[in-house]
C-alpha cells in the first residue's frame, strides 16, 4: 500500500497506517496544511474554498474530513459534492474563491484517492507553493479557529450545469451546427462523474446518447485509465449500436478518448491533435504538449503556421509553458485538452465540444478523420519500483548509454532517434518508471519499448 506526497497534492491507497497509506489522519493533516497556507499567504480575514469529488467509494468520507478540517480553520467551503476536476477549476474563479480541492485519484483504481490542490485562479499549485504545504504538513504547524470563528458550508448541486453553459458560450462552439448532425454517441463514464457530465453536455448539443457505465457509484467496471486494453466493452458497444463514435473519460473527467464508428481506438494521443486542428483552423497561434506526447501535434501545428513547444510532464508545467508562448491550445497526450479561452486546466467537456465542431465542419467519419492525420504509434509501459532501487542513477545510466543520440534531461530522460523516440521518467503519482515510445508502426514502438525495458532491467539487476 502506498502514500505519495508531492507538490501537486497527496495521493494514496485507502486504509492502513497513517504515513504509509491515505488514512483519515493524513487527509486531515494535508487539508490543514493547505488551509494554513491559504491563510498565511494573504493579509485578509475571510477565506473561501471550493470542494468537489469524483464518485469513488472513499470520496464521501474523504470530502467530509477535508470540509470539516477547513471549517475548523475558519475557512468557508462551497461544497459541490459529486463533480469533476474541470468543474471545480471553473467554479473557483466564478465564486471568487481563494482556492479549491478536488478529491480524486484521477485514473488510479478504486482503492486510491487523493487531494488535488488549486489556487485562486482554479489552477494547480506551482512547485514553490506545494513545497510550503508539504513543510506545513510535516511540522503540523496549524492554528485552528475558536468556536465563534468556525467556517460555514454552502452546498451547491448546479455546477456541472454551469460548467456546460460555460462550454456552450465558447466562441468556437456553435451548438446549432452540432445539433443539425444528429449524432449518436456511446459514453463510458466508468461509473464516476463523467457519467453525469458528458451525457448532459451531449444532450444539450442534440446528440443521442447511449450510456455505458454511467452510474456514479464508484464501482469501476474496468481499469479506469482510458487505454485500449481496458476499453473492449465500449468498442463492441459502438459497433453494435451503429453509433457515430464513442467517448471515454477517466473518473475525474480530465482525460478524454474517442472510439471510431468501427469500434476502434481513435488514439488518446490524437484527442489533442484533433482538437488543436480545429482550433488552429480558426485561430492562429502556438501549441504546447509534454515531452511524452506525440510528434503529430507538432506536424499539425506547423501545417497551420504555428509553433509547437514541449514542456516537462505535468499539467502545471504545460500550463506554464502555454502562458510563456501564448499558446491557443495545449495539453497532454493522455487525452487532456487545455483551452485557455475556457480555463487553464484539462477539460473533457471542452474537448468533447471542440471535437464535435471539427466533425460537424469536416463532415468526416471519425475513422476518416484519424486517417487524415500523420500516423504515429505509441507504446506506454511501466516498471514497478522497489524501495532499494536508485532511480536517478538508473536514468542517468540510460542517458549516458545513449549520449551519442539527441538526449533531453528536462524531465527524466528523453532519447530522440531519427525515426522514433523513448521517454523514461519517474511517475509523480505512482511508484513506477514510465516508458513511452513512439514510432511509425506499432510493432516498431513495441519493440523499442521492450528493448529499453530489458536494458533498464539489466542495469538495475532486475531478473
Amino acid at each position: 500500500m502506498t502514500l505519495i506526497k508531492s507538490i501537486s497534492g497527496i495521493r494514496g491507497t485507502i486504509g492502513g497506517h497513517p504515513g504509509d497509506n491515505l488514512t483519515p489522519v493524513d487527509a486531515v493533516k494535508f487539508a490543514a496544511a493547505y488551509g494554513s497556507w491559504l491563510r498565511d499567504s494573504q493579509d485578509k480575514q475571510n477565506f473561501k474554498v471550493v470542494i468537489g469529488r469524483d464518485a469513488r467509494i472513499s470520496g464521501k468520507m474523504m470530502q467530509d474530513l477535508v470540509v470539516a478540517t477547513l471549517l475548523g480553520l475558519g475557512i468557508d467551503v462551497i461544497d459541490l459534492g459529486l463533480s469533476t476536476t474541470p468543474t471545480v477549476e471553473i467554479a473557483v474563479p466564478l465564486e471568487r474563491a481563494d482556492g479549491g480541492i478536488i478529491l480524486t485519484a484521477s485514473h488510479n483504481p478504486k482503492q486510491w484517492n487523493a487531494l488535488k490542490l488549486l489556487n485562486h485562479k482554479g489552477e494547480f499549485l506551482d512547485g514553490k507553493q506545494g513545497a510550503i504545504i508539504l513543510d506545513l504538513a510535516e511540522n503540523e504547524n496549524f492554528n485552528f479557529a475558536p468556536v465563534d470563528e468556525l467556517g460555514k458550508v454552502e452546498k451547491r448541486d448546479d455546477y456541472i450545469d454551469i460548467h456546460i453553459k460555460e462550454v456552450l458560450k465558447l466562441s468556437l462552439v456553435e451548438a446549432e451546427t452540432i445539433r443539425k448532425k444528429n449524432y449518436k454517441v456511446v459514453v463510458d463514464g466508468v461509473n464516476s462523474t463523467g457519467g453525469i457530465a458528458i451525457p448532459k453536455l451531449l444532450k444539450e448539443l442534440g446528440v443521442e446518447v447511449v450510456e455505458l457505465y454511467c452510474e456514479p457509484n464508484g464501482h469501476f467496471p474496468h481499469n479506469p485509465e482510458p487505454l485500449k486494453e481496458h476499453l473492449g466493452d465500449i468498442c463492441q458497444k459502438v459497433a453494435e449500436e451503429k453509433a457515430d463514435f464513442g467517448i471515454v473519460v477517466d473518473p475525474d473527467v480530465d482525460r478524454l478518448a474517442f472510439i471510431t464508428e468501427e469500434g476502434e481506438m481513435f488514439g488518446e494521443e490524437y484527442t489533442l491533435v484533433a482538437c488543436s486542428d480545429y482550433v488552429l483552423s480558426k485561430t492562429s497561434g502556438n501549441t504546447v504538449s509534454n515531452l511524452s506526447s506525440s510528434r503529430a501535434l507538432r506536424d499539425i501545428t506547423e501545417k497551420h503556421g504555428g509553433s509547437y513547444h514541449a514542456a516537462a510532464v505535468g499539467e502545471v508545467n504545460v500550463v506554464a509553458k502555454m502562458k510563456e508562448v501564448n499558446a491557443v491550445i495545449g495539453g497532454e497526450g493522455n487525452g487532456g485538452i487545455i483551452y485557455p479561452e475556457s480555463h487553464y486546466g484539462r477539460d473533457s467537456l471542452v474537448g468533447t465540444a471542440l471535437f464535435l465542431m471539427l466533425l460537424s465542419e469536416t463532415d468526416l467519419k471519425v475513422s476518416e478523420l484519424r486517417s487524415a492525420y500523420p500516423s504515429y504509434f505509441m507504446s506506454k509501459n511501466k516498471i514497478e519500483l522497489t524501495p532499494d532501487l536508485d532511480v536517478d542513477n538508473l536514468l542517468q545510466a540510460m542517458a549516458d548509454k545513449y549520449r551519442e543520440s539527441e538526449v533531453s534531461t528536462i524531465d527524466g530522460v528523453k532519447i530522440d532517434f531519427p525515426h522514433n523516440w523513448v521517454h523514461l521518467r519517474k511517475s509523480n503519482t505512482e511508484p513506477i518508471i514510465r516508458i513511452y515510445t513512439e514510432a511509425r508502426t506499432q510493432g516498431e514502438a513495441d519493440r523499442l519499448a521492450q528493448n529499453i525495458i530489458q536494458e533498464i532491467k539489466e542495469i538495475a539487476g532486475i531478473v
